[in-house]
């Protein structure tokens, strides 16, 4: 049986944006829909404030990706 080969490396924009998914899924960013119990961050109404959150994520995400592991 042979086992599937796993890509050797991936750029860093890709893992920095599937850790941006991951943070953004998780932490209802880019959401429009508010808590339904009241809790929760609120949510801006303006798409471009949404987009102006989801790109400094990402941003982030890309520094956390490229930074040195032993830091």
């Amino acid at each position: 049986m042979e086992s599937a080969s796993l890509p050797v490396s991936r750029r860093t924009e890709d893992i920095a944006l599937d850790l941006l998914k991951f943070v953004a899924g998780h932490a209802n960013i880019g959401r429009t829909s508010s808590a339904s119990t009241g809790f929760g961050l609120p949510t801006s109404t303006k798409p471009e404030d949404q987009i102006d959150h989801l790109l400094e994520l990402y941003a982030r995400c890309r520094q956390a990706v490229e930074a040195p592991a032993g830091k």
